[in-house]
């Protein structure tokens, strides 16, 4: 079980905490927006739904944009546009 983060191209981010509980989904969604610039779109996914809460908020209070949620095979994949 190993955190990736990856850049899939032009502005666009790919991280996977599949497998990680609260808090550190949060905290490596945090780490990986620092080192996004404005405007980059990372898609997110994870498996924990508790996590989806903190991240909300998280994005809220940052200024980032989550606008896209789905839900599949019992993981979420979210995008969030840096804000």
């Amino acid at each position: 079980m190993a955190v990736k983060f990856d850049e899939l191209g032009d502005g666009q981010f790919q991280l996977n905490v599949c497998g990680y509980s609260c808090p550190h989904p949060q905290m490596y969604t945090k780490k990986a927006l620092q080192k996004m610039s404005d405007g980059d779109v990372l898609t997110l996914i994870f498996d924990n739904p508790s996590s989806g809460e903190s991240i909300m908020a998280m994005c809220e209070n940052e200024g980032n944009e989550l606008f896209d949620r789905e839900d599949k095979d019992g993981s979420f994949i979210w995008k969030i546009r840096k804000g």
